[in-house]
């Protein structure tokens, strides 16, 4: 029991401590940064086509700050039958923006010459 507990503290200690990082580089107005966190679907946006292919949403993270999420759909599979009130945790790269920013490269390097990103969904990881 003891050991749930303390691996339940402990997970959600991370969650917290990632959150706190995006919301640093928020109000820091930091880009081009590893970020981690979690947060819930409050909108989802058409596909962006132009170029390479990106699924776009917005999540809210639990501090209350909102980020875009832009995921390759090039380079990763997408994320089926995502919808609002999903929770999403993600792995990319933090752009700084006034609206909230923008998280990226939430996908493998085909180059290998940045680090990877992810997406997790319904225990599923799509990179």
């Amino acid at each position: 029991m003891l050991v749930a507990l303390a691996i339940a503290s402990f997970a959600s200690n991370s969650v917290l401590a990632a959150n706190l990082t995006l919301q640093q580089a928020y109000e820091q107005q930091r880009s081009d940064q590893q970020v981690q966190g979690t947060g819930v679907v409050s909108r989802i946006l058409p596909d962006d086509n132009k170029g390479s292919r990106h699924q776009k949403f917005i999540l809210q993270l639990p501090h209350g700050q909102t980020i875009l999420v832009a995921h390759n759909i090039d380079l990763a599979p997408r994320i089926p039958e995502l919808k609002v009130g999903d929770t999403v945790t993600f792995f990319g790269e933090y752009e700084w923006n006034h609206r909230g920013g923008v998280v990226h490269w939430t996908h493998h390097d085909p180059a290998g010459r940045h680090i990877g990103g992810w997406l997790k969904h319904n225990g599923k990881t799509y990179q």
